[in-house]
């Protein structure tokens, strides 16, 4: 198991902290310059975040985060006014008074410091300012009152847990970004609420979310802990957990089995997946650290999808790949395991991360971000307005179209914190005293290190390619010593390191090789990793096809066809939405021999197409391809506008099912397409 040890990170506090300064124990400070490897008696996390802004996004990544600002994150109040307009209740009115509205805010507020944009910043600060003034004198804040049902809102459950939830989490990004005392007092206020409210009116008590739900709570009590040192917060922590659904024990396979629990709403796994490790901080039982990492192996052969997610169109399915899964699921297993990483240090999860955002989370948001789709199909070969397999089907408003409001619109609320909180963690403060990067993208970081003024500028084109470079930026004439952890991804067999053109010898430790020198200004850190094409096995044997931290799928043509909202049958999904059509053939298979181990530079080669677009995830800018050599299922068929089951062919069969020709197909990074085969069948 790749991890940081903690005994190491005990001692490495227990002398003063290195570089960053921590408060004494008992100490009432709210200026800590990191507030998060946390205050006696939590155990300390491995990394601590850096303060909002510090971190700034390059090359496509900033494209990504560019195109998010000029379309439905930084436009969301123009084009879904009804719900984001004046009338929000999170503004005072009598429109939305639940999720929606602080959803929006959870990316828009990351969004707009880590652009510095002036304009975003404007739309954020109304809602920052009504949310603290709105406080009561018992420590309550938010919409108080309840409204009448009306069409595309939600007028209730006003004072419901769940959606201060997420309100927290904007005002604690508020914070790191402004340092306000404001949000210091309102969470202290609120949360001595909590305490005296949730003996009788417990999370679940006006919905299940907030039950299901609570570790995002939780992480919001611990954050404001050590900024504060309030003993009653660790009080109020431990009756939240008490009250939170017992993730770990179903994680753990000890209670209420995961793959039995299809009952169990999809994106609350993703939400509940943080929960033991945000209290393994307060417990200190290692077993609930080992209860994700047992989690994690019960959904790779359950419900497991190899983007990293799972089969969930609104409820747990198995894996099957026409299943839906739906978008909030994606970033919200990412915000839960950015917390996880944080927190245990093992390396493990930064591949797991970069699994989720580069394969799952670009392919359900159009390229202009104006549109996405509400469940993606790991084999998707059409995307179209008629009935599919999905537990929540038609009636939601045709989920897999392509619209600003098809499906549910918690979505279209929910999505924009993907790109922005990756970015955040792209760097982590250590306590060593110096920086961490244990998740790859172009981007720089721009901080204080031992009283000085560091900056290192990381220039990649990862995942699309598989080389990273640091240049380093050091106030002053002397060299400042400081350690730079780097991750190692557990698909890289080796490691080339070199600084300044010169190789060095490294011995990754759990995962992580850290380099300790007296930084100069020009310095240049160059890791270079090694990648090879490898082929899983999935649900009913379909084999997916994997190349470092990039899934691969069949390239398709794609069509794109708009429908007038006149043309639907069901209720209204916004001013338009689009479907996806293709006359790529779609039914290819591997015979076994073929999938190999020691066939796979037969069956497979490898090629770049040139330069990485600015904006690489689509079909055309596809920066890599993968050429396969495949047969034709001539009996596999769809099915409604979805491919038909695959295991007919996983066994063998009739000679007729297979032709004996073969072909050759280009298979493309997963995250690059709309339309798409990953899963393939395999044939004796």
């Amino acid at each position: 198991m790749r991890k940081i040890t903690f005994l190491c990170l005990c001692a490495l506090l227990s002398f003063g902290g290195g570089a960053f300064a921590l408060a004494g124990d008992g100490s009432k400070t709210k200026s800590l310059t990191v507030e998060q490897f946390n205050r006696k008696p939590l155990q300390p996390r491995a990394y601590a975040e850096l303060p909002l802004g510090a971190i700034k996004a390059e090359g496509w990544l900033y494209e990504m985060l560019d195109r998010q600002r000029k379309g439905m994150t930084g436009r969301l109040d123009e084009l879904y006014p009804l719900v984001m307009g004046k009338r929000n209740g999170w503004l005072g009115g009598d429109g939305d008074v639940w999720e929606r509205g602080p959803y929006w805010l959870d990316g828009l507020l990351p969004l707009a410091y880590i652009l510095d944009d002036d304009a975003l910043k404007a739309k954020v600060q109304p809602w920052i300012e009504w949310a603290l003034a709105s406080q009561d004198e018992e420590g309550y804040f938010g919409p108080v009152k309840e409204y009448p049902r009306e069409e595309g809102l939600q007028r209730d459950r006003a004072r419901d847990w769940w959606p201060k939830m997420v309100m927290l989490k904007v005002l604690q990004q508020y914070y790191s970004a402004t340092k306000d005392e404001r949000v210091i007092d309102c969470m202290t206020r609120y949360f001595r609420y909590q305490l005296k409210q949730l003996p009788n009116k417990s999370l679940g008590h006006w919905t299940f979310w907030g039950r299901e739900r609570g570790g995002d709570n939780l992480a919001m009590v611990y954050w404001l802990y050590n900024i504060t040192g309030d003993e009653f917060l660790l009080e109020l922590g431990d009756l939240i957990y008490s009250q939170t659904v017992d993730w770990a024990s179903i994680f753990g396979l000890r209670t209420d089995d995961l793959y039995r629990s299809l009952s169990r709403h999809t994106v609350n796994v993703a939400h509940g997946f943080k929960t033991p490790a945000i209290y393994y901080q307060r417990s200190g039982e290692r077993s609930l650290i080992e209860d994700l990492h047992r989690g994690e192996k019960t959904i790779r052969v359950t419900i497991g999808y190899p983007t990293g997610l799972w089969a969930g169109d609104e409820w747990l399915r198995c894996g099957n790949p026409i299943y839906g899964s739906e978008l909030c699921t994606a970033v919200e297993m990412l915000y839960s395991l950015e917390n996880v990483l944080q927190i245990t240090g093992e390396a493990h999860w930064g591949d797991y991360i970069e699994r989720v955002a580069y394969n799952a989370l670009p392919t359900q948001v159009d390229d202009n971000c104006t549109m996405r789709q509400y469940y993606q199909q790991l084999n998707q070969i059409e995307v179209s307005q008629q009935q599919r397999a999905f537990s929540t089907p038609q009636f939601c408003g045709s989920p897999q179209l392509f619209g600003l409001l098809t499906g549910y619109p918690c979505c279209t609320s929910n999505l924009h914190q993907g790109w922005p909180k990756l970015t955040q963690n792209l760097w982590y403060a250590t306590p060593d005293g110096g920086l961490a990067a244990m998740v790859y993208a172009p981007s720089s970081v721009e901080t204080e290190v031992g009283g000085r003024k560091v900056k290192v500028v990381e220039r990649t084109n990862y995942p699309f390619e598989e080389s990273v470079e640091f240049e380093f930026k050091v106030s002053g004439a002397k060299a400042h010593t400081f350690p730079l952890h780097l991750r190692l991804p557990e698909w890289s067999k080796s490691v080339i390191v070199t600084v300044n053109g010169e190789a060095v010898s490294v011995t990754p430790v759990d995962g992580v090789v850290v380099l300790s020198r007296g930084w100069r200004s020009g310095d240049v850190v160059k890791v270079e990793f090694a990648a090879d094409i490898v082929v899983n096995y999935w649900f009913d044997g379909g084999v997916a096809v994997e190349r470092g931290p990039l899934l691969y799928a069949l390239k398709m043509e794609e069509r794109w066809v708009r429908r007038d909202v006149a043309e639907a049958d069901h209720r209204k999904i916004g001013k338009e939405f689009y479907e996806v059509f293709s006359s790529t053939p779609w039914n290819w298979g591997f015979k076994r021999s073929d999938v190999k181990a020691e066939n796979l530079a037969k069956t497979f080669s490898f090629e770049r197409k040139g330069e990485v677009a600015h904006y690489p995830w689509n079909v055309e800018s596809a920066p890599m391809v993968i050429k396969a050599k495949v047969h034709e299922m001539t009996t596999w068929r769809a099915y409604n506008g979805s491919v038909g089951p695959i295991n007919y062919n996983m066994r063998g069969g009739p000679s007729e099912d297979i032709s004996p020709e073969e072909s050759v197909v280009e298979l493309v990074p997963y995250g690059c397409t709309t339309l798409r085969v990953t899963l393939f069948p395999v044939r004796k």
